[in-house]
């Protein structure tokens, strides 16, 4: 789907900056979970959801900025998209660059397609299930990515952590590491970090919904890292009855998963 999902991409980067070029357009409104929407987040929406229904007539969409579905209509999709049109609307408003478009391709509860652009750099990340993970530069250049191999004990790992969101917990889980080096970014871009091998460990105890990781999620699993449940190690699943997703840590290619369930068993 690369080739087809990455003009839709493209085509909703340029609606998002033609309003970041303008701070008086952004038109900024609070939703109902006290999380801030601008007029980027509506127009790239409509772009995005408006293509996929006619190029993959269907397959449902699930996006952040569209109403949902009850599960009783969810539960039947055997395939769908998950989209975030404008991933860390926060840094938007923040005119520091840190969001993405985020749009994943589901089968059962799994992601096998994640598409992510950054609109502030023109790349794109993408990742198809069994085909690897790429890095598209705005010139068309196409580059692997692997996930970095580490253990838990080494010293001085890249440890990402959210610029808007963190709490005690993290914390403490980060003061359980030897010499952790922080890097802070917003939205996807935290898992892309680790899945280009420039990161190793994100842990995530603040809320998520399933449109902020489905296709970091594909892209990071592809390049040889995981995106793990919290409490049973097991990997995120998608289009449950609550869209929520439970805490969660992403890692690299970790080379020793007990010393991850000794530093959780601390806690």
């Amino acid at each position: 789907m690369t080739d087809t999902i990455l003009p839709i991409l493209q085509e909703a980067s340029r609606a998002i900056l033609d309003i970041y070029a303008d701070e008086a357009s952004f038109n900024t409104e609070m939703k109902g979970d006290s999380s801030p929407l601008t007029e980027a987040d509506k127009r790239a929406n409509q772009i995005i959801c408006e293509a996929l229904s006619d190029l993959f007539p269907g397959i449902p969409v699930i996006s952040e900025e569209t109403k949902q579905a009850a599960y009783a209509e969810r539960a039947g999709y055997t395939n769908f998209f998950l989209v975030d049109p404008l991933d860390g609307t926060r840094e938007f408003i923040k005119r520091n660059g840190e969001f993405t478009i985020n749009i994943a391709y589901l089968e059962g509860h799994r992601p096998v397609g994640g598409y992510v652009f950054v609109p502030c750099t023109g790349l794109a990340y993408v990742a198809e299930y069994g085909g690897g993970a790429f890095r598209i530069e705005s010139d068309g250049v196409k580059t692997e990515l692997r996930s970095q191999a580490f253990r838990l004990t080494d010293p001085g790992l890249n440890v990402v952590a959210s610029r808007s969101h963190r709490d005690s917990m993290t914390d403490k889980i980060i003061s359980g590491l030897r010499e952790p080096v922080i890097v802070s970014t917003g939205s996807s871009l935290k898992f892309l970090l680790i899945a280009e091998g420039k990161a190793n460990f994100y842990p995530r105890l603040a809320p998520t919904m399933e449109w902020d990781t489905a296709a970091a999620q594909c892209i990071l699993e592809e390049a040889g890292g995981s995106l793990l449940q919290f409490d049973n190690l097991l990997p995120l699943v998608y289009n449950k009855p609550d869209l929520l997703n439970p805490h969660f840590i992403a890692i690299g290619a970790m080379l020793d998963p007990e010393s991850l369930v000794d530093l959780l068993r601390t806690l």
